[in-house]
């Protein structure tokens, strides 16, 4: 089962991201930067910055009425799909320095993750930083 990350409903599923308050360190940015004593944010807390999350089988999330469901409801009518490894994405490096600069999203954007694994880090209200790894 996959995550399905958005910034927009909230639906509890079997299998939760992990969430927290990230520490104040410089160092390498694919590290989790937990603090030294855990601060976890919790799905309300992500909930609360439009940050939500569903859980659909990978292997048959193409024709998963649930999964068309929320796309047709969500009106998302757009996806690409790209494989982070340096064999498969043009100029790796480059392009995984840019997810690790901050930039905001005026329209509502998800992330299904097929395979594997990464992280995303948005502001609080605070304008704390919470990673949250799926």
């Amino acid at each position: 089962i996959n995550p399905l990350l958005s910034t927009a409903s909230f639906s509890l599923s079997v299998i939760m991201v992990q969430a927290w308050y990230m520490d104040d360190t410089d160092l390498d940015q694919r590290l989790p930067h937990k603090k030294e004593i855990n601060e976890p944010a919790g799905m309300d807390v992500l909930a609360s910055l439009g940050v939500l999350y569903w859980s659909f089988d990978a292997d048959t999330y193409e024709t998963n009425d649930e999964f068309a469901k929320l796309k047709e409801e969500r009106g998302y009518s757009y996806q690409d799909l790209i494989t982070c490894t340096p064999e498969k994405l043009p100029d790796y490096e480059t392009k995984i320095k840019s997810f690790f600069e901050e930039h905001l999203h005026t329209d509502e954007e998800i992330r299904f993750i097929l395979d594997g694994s990464g992280y995303f880090d948005v502001r609080d209200k605070e304008d704390r930083w919470i990673r949250i790894f799926v």
